[in-house]
């Protein structure tokens, strides 16, 4: 089976103010996940250097 290329994702404006207007609206980390179509983790991590609290819990 062959491996995916690991490609980056710039995070855009839109990419920013929905993940801040899920977080907002206490979505869980795995729901704005999909709605971006990132990794928990890059979600996760964004969220901490934008200083935006998430609810972890799902």
């Amino acid at each position: 089976m062959a491996k995916k290329k690991k490609t980056i994702r710039r995070w855009t404006k839109d990419d920013l103010k929905t993940l801040k207007s899920l977080a907002k609206q206490k979505a869980g980390v795995t729901k704005i996940a999909k709605k971006l179509k990132r990794t928990t983790a890059a979600v996760m991590v964004k969220a901490s250097l934008l200083g935006v609290s998430l609810d972890t819990r799902g």
